[in-house]
């Protein structure tokens, strides 16, 4: 049995908070969305039209990459990053988990008062 907080998928536990911290920034949330056409982008390709730098952008898809939101993949000398929605699953199965056990206590509370 996983500890409270983990999923277990193919062997791999992964708490939610680190998906829920690195969804809490605006910019990186612009980057998922960017990422979520499906196609691999460059840092350059995510940098175009932005008011940051490639470095700021590079930070940015460094925290997403350690939450297991995107994965790098090189392609000859370029870095592409593409979106892994298998973390947003878990977390998007973790909330499904909470909001059940909101909807029990909150059932029982009724019952409680209505007795």
């Amino acid at each position: 049995m996983s500890p409270p907080g983990h999923s277990r998928r193919a062997g791999i536990r992964r708490a939610p908070a680190p998906v829920f911290a690195a969804l809490g920034d605006e910019t990186r949330l612009a980057l998922i969305a960017t990422l979520c056409g499906g196609e691999p982008s460059s840092i350059s390709r995510l940098t175009a039209g932005s008011t940051l730098t490639r470095q700021a952008i590079t930070k940015h898809l460094r925290i997403l990459e350690r939450a297991g939101i995107v994965r790098c993949v090189r392609q000859g000398r370029e870095s592409l990053f593409e979106l892994d929605p298998s973390s947003l699953k878990e977390v998007g199965e973790h909330l499904d988990r909470v909001s059940r056990q909101w909807d029990q206590a909150l059932t029982r509370l009724r019952l409680l008062v209505e007795k």
